[in-house]
C-alpha cells in the first residue's frame, strides 16, 4: 500500500523517518516543490516496483529507484538533489509504503503540498505544455524514465 501525504511542522527529517520505520513502513520525504500530485508519486512507485520485478533497476534499493522516477532522472545523484527537501523547511511530501494515514506527532497533514502546478514541473526541468495539465504531463515524464535508463 502506498500513501502520499503532505506534512508540515517542526519535527526533524530523521525523526519523521524513524517514526514511520517504527510503524513498520518505509518512507521517502520529498521536496513539496517538485511533487505534481499524488498520482506522480504513486506512478513512480509502481514503475520502480516493476523495474525491480523485471530486473531493469539501476539502484540496489526500491526507495532509491523510486527517487529516480519521482525526479524523472536516470542518474541517482541528480535525482537525489532534485527531490531533497529544504533543510529545516518544515514541509514535506511523504511517500509512505506499508503504513496507512499515519501522521507523526508534531506534524500536521497538509495535502495541498501535493498539488500539481507548472512551477513544480519547472522544478523538475520540465517545460509546461499549455495544452496539457501538469498532473498529466508528470505521468508522461515518469514513464519516460524507462527510456532514459536504457
Amino acid at each position: 500500500m502506498i500513501s502520499v501525504i503532505g506534512l508540515r511542522g517542526p519535527v526533524p527529517f530523521d525523526a519523521i523517518v524513524a517514526d514511520y520505520v517504527s510503524e513498520g513502513g518505509d518512507v521517502l520525504l520529498l521536496d513539496p516543490g517538485i511533487v505534481c500530485g499524488r498520482d506522480h508519486v504513486v506512478s513512480a512507485v509502481l514503475h520502480a516496483e516493476r523495474a525491480f520485478r523485471e530486473g531493469r533497476q539501476r539502484s540496489k534499493s526500491l526507495l532509491t529507484e523510486i527517487i529516480l522516477y519521482v525526479a524523472c532522472e536516470r542518474q541517482i545523484g541528480n535525482a537525489m538533489r532534485k527531490v531533497r527537501p529544504e533543510p529545516g523547511g518544515g514541509a514535506y511530501v511523504a511517500c509512505v509504503l506499508d503504513v496507512v494515514d499515519h501522521v507523526p506527532e508534531g506534524m500536521v497533514r497538509d495535502d495541498s503540498l501535493c498539488e500539481a502546478s507548472a512551477a513544480k514541473l519547472a522544478g523538475l526541468g520540465i517545460t509546461a505544455d499549455p495544452f496539457s495539465a501538469p498532473s498529466e504531463q508528470i505521468l508522461e515524464a515518469v514513464a519516460m524514465v524507462d527510456l532514459l535508463k536504457q
